[in-house]
């Protein structure tokens, strides 16, 4: 819940708020931690409690489960992103404006996970076995935005090679139709982008 109602409000100025929220949350959780152990001493509650649950933050005071590795996710860890306005009376069906929404719409990020972000940077956009662009063709409308996301998530395929043994083994985004037996034999397909 936390996570969901951070991400619709970060288009805000939300920054100042997000940090008294987590004020507030953690104040709750001590005082719920002490109240149910009122005869440990704070050092112990602490122990139980709280600690560095999230890897990618150096925060001790993260409110979690130590056997389930589950934890209470901050406000202020949401990104605040800035919405961008439009001119007034911009519309994208206008035809002398197509130049404002092509350069609108070439600043923003692709709607995909930032693994395939990342992955498709290191990549330089290409797919490593046919050597084409991956999202060669980006549309132009936003109903057109939908059915090409539609197509890229099912048409780009995470994969690693197969003789890995590891977690760690070195994915690759490539086409659907690259990843056949045929063409991609020391590949095997994970999930999809």
């Amino acid at each position: 819940m936390i996570r969901g109602w951070a991400n619709y409000y970060r288009t805000h100025v939300a920054g100042e708020i997000f940090g008294d929220l987590d004020s507030y949350l953690w104040r709750l959780t001590w005082k719920w931690a002490v109240r149910s152990h009122a005869n440990k001493p704070k050092s112990w509650i602490f122990a139980r409690y709280f600690g560095k649950f999230n890897k990618a933050r150096q925060d001790r005071w993260v409110f979690g489960d130590r056997q389930g590795g589950s934890y209470m996710h901050r406000f202020a860890w949401t990104t605040i992103v800035r919405h961008q306005t439009v001119w007034q009376r911009a519309s994208p069906d206008d035809p002398e404006l197509a130049e404002y929404w092509a350069r609108r719409r070439s600043r923003s990020v692709l709607p995909i996970n930032n693994t395939s972000l990342r992955l498709l940077a290191a990549q330089d956009g290409c797919c490593p076995i046919c050597k084409t662009p991956l999202f060669a063709d980006q549309p132009q409308t936003p109903s057109d935005w939908a059915a090409w996301l539609t197509a890229a998530r099912t048409t780009i395929t995470i994969v690693k090679p197969a003789t890995a043994t590891t977690d760690e083994a070195d994915h690759r985004l490539i086409h659907a139709a690259c990843s056949g037996p045929a063409l991609l034999p020391a590949y095997q397909p994970t999930g999809l982008a």
